[in-house]
């Protein structure tokens, strides 16, 4: 019975530990380039934003909200062609119209992130 529940717990727990050990990783080294800049400050250093790049503290992806909502898009479009595919193999237009209700909450959501990816361009344009 425990052997049952443990394999597929550590699947989980696996998983669960690679985000979190990618995550602090990455939270360290942003601990650690903001200390020097610090100490640098503090040392009478002028820190231009090219300095503080050459350091490894990362840019700010200003296309992040596009690629996450066109991804979003693809997997609505897949949800429906696969409900369209599972419906002609059973035979039931049913199938199709789930699947696209279902395909509705990324697309949806999608189409949000490209109109926030499109209107952050504009702004950054404009500046």
């Amino acid at each position: 019975m425990a052997e049952d529940v443990l394999v597929p717990l550590g699947l989980f727990l696996m998983v669960v530990g690679i985000v979190w050990i990618s995550v602090n990783a990455s939270t360290q080294k942003r601990k650690s380039i903001l200390k020097v800049v610090e100490e640098g400050i503090r040392s009478g250093q002028t820190m231009t934003p090219e300095t503080i790049r050459a350091l490894g503290m990362p840019r700010k992806n200003s296309n992040g909200d596009l690629k996450g909502g066109l991804i979003l898009i693809a997997v609505a479009a897949a949800f429906a062609v696969f409900g369209m595919s599972i419906g002609s193999v059973a035979g039931e237009e049913d199938v199709f119209r789930i699947m696209v209700s279902i395909a509705a909450f990324p697309g949806f959501i999608g189409l949000v992130l490209v109109g926030f990816g499109l209107l952050g361009r504009k702004k950054e344009g404009s500046e």
